[in-house]
């Protein structure tokens, strides 16, 4: 009989304990949902990476001396990484030192005028600058490096301090950032290219830029970049800024022949002046021409030619498309420092053999049929063939120039360099035998018919440096001008690793030009 009594304790017991569980509050876990592992790292990553930045730009440059000249030096985050030296009032180098995630700049902020009048008055210092401008960028760096580091720890830190407001998290934004930091670095270190100043891209003034890039010559034939090119920089630099109203001429360097190679005028009349200051500025020995020089190739253009006369250098020439046989006959026959190639003629211009085939079409004349590519690869093949008969002689070509790309390639490895205009664009490639062909774009900017374009085309020429012995390509500068209405310039010089050319197969005759 008790028994019941007691059974009805235990349920009265069992329903308040429910009571009690069910207005117990729930855990907060229950209420709110925690973030997301991706989303917490996504953000810690945006509080590192802009951290470090403003910790950079706030106090991460260092002033230090080089040489005569007083710069700061500021690392940046960049996608693709190199150095960037700002030459005030010259413009800007740019070298492919490194990839990275960070870039070297490198501000000239003045001359200082007693160390730079002690270097002009006493020239025998110079033997020694190598050695005080290589110490001075070693130091410049090691305290950019400690400074850097420094500015990334705390910027990141005091931006995590300020989000998460957790100490232990904004340490941990500073150290993430310190870590990015040197494996950056060490990125640098390992892809760090010492040649990447012999391939400087220069902008700013175009008369200033064979000073600053120095000679050719020596450009080739020295490797030890950074105590021999560095110094002659700065002294080129201490000279530019020494000269008042002209900048210090371009020493031409005797071993280095000069070929300034242009092409597709169409009958731009600027282009005689631009050519023209390039052959005063560089101490060019032979321009060469690739054709299109005219537009629609009649008797009435020739006089647009006479320039030619006044431009202080011999002129090779091809024909182009736009170029007409009364064209070729003008040049060869009115304009005596003129030489016009073609059918495989072969002469010595300033110590360079060249070679050179015409165009075989005349494209203005609509009443006959375009024979499109196989008629260039024809006229390619009876180059070739000349070529060979040239060998053969005993007297090789050092150059083979046409004006279409298509039979230029017909001449590969039967000479070690072959020029062609025709695309309007830059093209460099070595062929499959060793040929090295260069393309170069429109000298004249496409002409006036570029006023049709919706950007202006631009102005290109290149600046060829070939060994006075060997008559083999050792480096080229491209030249590029704004065109019509703009104002800008850039040069950037590239060297050529040396490359054999094994000759072609052995061909029959060609086949008649349809």
């Amino acid at each position: 009989m008790a028994s019941a009594p007691l059974r009805a304790v235990h349920r009265l017991a069992h329903r308040f304990a429910r009571s009690l569980r069910a207005r117990r509050p729930a855990p907060v876990s229950a209420l709110a949902h925690a973030p997301h592992p991706w989303a917490r790292a996504l953000g810690m990553l945006c509080v590192v990476l802009l951290g470090a930045w403003l910790g950079l730009l706030a106090v991460g440059d260092v002033r230090t001396k080089v040489g005569p000249m007083d710069t700061t030096m500021t690392l940046r985050p960049s996608l693709s990484g190199g150095t960037k030296i700002n030459v005030s009032p010259l413009g800007a180098l740019e070298l492919d030192s490194h990839t990275a995630p960070v870039r070297l700049d490198v501000d000239v902020d003045r001359l200082d005028p007693v160390r730079s009048q002690a270097l002009v008055e006493h020239p025998e210092r110079l033997a020694g600058l190598q050695q005080e401008i290589t110490h001075d960028v070693e130091s410049g760096t090691l305290d950019l490096a400690v400074r850097s580091s420094v500015a990334v720890l705390a910027g990141a830190t005091a931006l995590g301090l300020a989000v998460y407001r957790r100490p232990r998290r904004a340490l941990a934004a500073g150290g993430l950032a310190l870590a990015l930091l040197v494996s950056s670095g060490a990125c640098a270190y390992a892809t760090w290219n010492p040649r990447s100043v012999l391939e400087p891209r220069f902008s700013g003034l175009l008369s200033s830029a064979p000073s600053v890039v120095g000679s050719a010559r020596s450009i080739v034939s020295d490797f030890d970049v950074y105590q021999k090119e560095l110094a002659r920089l700065v002294t080129n630099v201490t000279k530019l800024y020494d000269a008042t109203s002209t900048l210090p001429a371009y020493q031409p360097d005797p071993g280095t022949l000069r070929v300034l190679h242009v092409s597709d005028v169409h009958l731009n009349p600027a282009s005689w002046h631009i050519i023209g200051s390039l052959v005063e500025q560089y101490k060019i020995d032979l321009i060469v021409d690739s054709g299109d020089t005219m537009d629609h190739g009649s008797a009435a253009e020739n006089g647009f030619l006479d320039p030619v006369r006044d431009l202080g250098a011999p002129y090779v020439w091809v024909r182009g498309n736009h170029d007409s046989a009364a064209t070729q006959a003008y040049l060869r026959t009115r304009v005596k420092n003129a030489v016009v190639l073609d059918e495989g003629r072969t002469v010595t211009v300033a110590g360079v053999r060249i070679s050179g085939m015409g165009d075989p079409q005349f494209t203005p004349d609509r009443t006959a049929a375009n024979g499109g590519d196989a008629v260039e690869r024809a006229a390619g093949i009876r180059l070739a063939a000349a070529l060979r008969g040239q060998q053969r002689a005993g007297t090789p070509a050092d150059i083979a120039v046409t004006h279409e790309p298509v039979a230029a390639r017909e001449t590969d490895g039967e000479v070690p360099l072959v020029l062609a205009g025709h695309v309007h664009h830059r093209e460099t490639e070595v062929l499959p035998r060793g040929t090295r062909l260069k393309v170069e774009g429109s000298t004249g900017g496409g002409g006036l018919r570029a006023v049709q374009n919706d950007e202006p085309e631009k102005i290109r020429a290149s600046v060829l440096y070939l060994d006075r012995d060997t008559r083999r390509l050792q480096a080229w500068d491209e030249i590029t001008l704004g065109g019509l209405g703009l104002t800008t310039a850039e040069v950037s010089r590239h060297l050529a690793t040396p490359v054999p050319t094994r000759r072609a197969p052995s061909q029959g005759p060609p086949s008649p030009s349809p």
